[in-house]
């Protein structure tokens, strides 16, 4: 059983369904979430069995945690699964309590970047490292997905034996799309500067915002959806851009990433991006801040560790 907290589509949701669905010959396969989203769409047209757990947010919520936690106690005692993978912080935290008093034999946790590399004040990164080191002491085993998230879990006391890395992965055959969406919208000839990501403050899609500003000749095509878009909305609108920087909401990075001449990545907080995997396949030109397991790929001779066979493969031999 995977367990994750939102249930829309992002690097963490991308992994729990790749997983679920490459694995389900394999095992009997099930996902527990809170949100809904497009994750929870494409689980059910897989027809992986799913569990909603109506409780779970994002949010910190000392009253919907506690009901979180007794609702998957419930759903673990109930459904007894042989192994439970959870992913993001919040499900994680609770889950991995959960797990252990429900007597779960096998609790995966898989670290998408460490949440306390956040840009937070130091009482709230001090809490959420505490928080993540509890979940990983908890959990059997401890996947991390970049060699930098590695080298921080050997320092973390007491999970360092327990704390394997392995990639994220795609199909290095991966067929690509011409992005005529993304051509379309800009002028003919356009030198076009793409991205594609959740409008989220860690993903710091204003740096292009800003960047276009001082740039006349750059174009921007911003790909994704997510709660920072009325306020990416507002700084376009702001310095007159709207003919040069363009919000196309949520399109498959397959789709688009034929249609941009240079792909950037300005996060300032990453983990290992599946869609710089891509853009790396695809052949594009790439400007990214080396965060998490960024430089990992920029520097990839080849791209054999990072195929979805062997992050499959590696995974199930933890189960």
């Amino acid at each position: 059983m995977f367990l994750i907290t939102k249930a829309n589509w992002g690097g963490a949701q991308r992994y729990v369904f790749d997983l679920a669905t490459a694995l389900r010959n394999e095992f009997e396969v099930s996902v527990a979430f809170g949100q809904e989203g497009l994750l929870a769409k494409k689980l059910r047209e897989a027809q992986i069995t799913t569990f909603p757990i109506r409780t779970l947010q994002r949010d910190v919520s000392i009253s919907s945690d506690v009901k979180s936690f007794f609702e998957l106690l419930q759903l673990f005692r109930a459904e007894k699964p042989d192994v439970v993978h959870l992913n993001s912080s919040k499900a994680a935290g609770v889950g991995a309590l959960a797990a252990r008093l429900a007597g779960v034999p096998r609790i995966i946790f898989t670290a998408h970047g460490w949440p306390f590399w956040e840009q937070r004040n130091p009482v709230s990164r001090g809490l959420i490292y505490f928080f993540s080191w509890l979940t990983a002491l908890l959990s059997h085993k401890i996947i991390v997905v970049s060699d930098y998230d590695l080298k921080v879990a050997k320092k973390m006391p007491f999970i360092a034996h327990k704390t394997v890395r392995i990639y994220n992965g795609v199909d290095p055959h991966m067929q690509f799309g011409p992005g005529t969406i993304i051509r379309s919208a800009f002028p003919a000839g356009a030198r076009i500067t793409g991205t594609v990501g959740e409008l989220i403050k860690n993903k710091n899609q204003r740096a292009l915002i800003e960047e276009a500003k001082n740039n006349p000749s750059m174009h921007v095509a911003i790909v994704g959806e997510g709660e920072d878009r009325p306020t990416l909305e507002r700084k376009i609108k702001e310095y007159g851009l709207e003919n040069r920087v363009k919000l196309f909401g949520f399109v498959p990075s397959p789709e688009v990433l034929r249609g941009f001449d240079t792909f950037a990545l300005p996060s300032i907080k990453e983990g290992l991006p599946y869609v710089l995997i891509e853009a790396k396949v695809a052949g594009l030109p790439i400007v990214a801040n080396r965060v998490g397991g960024v430089g990992e790929i920029l520097d990839a001779k080849d791209l054999t560790e990072f195929s979805i066979q062997r992050m499959v493969g590696r995974t199930a031999e933890l189960y």
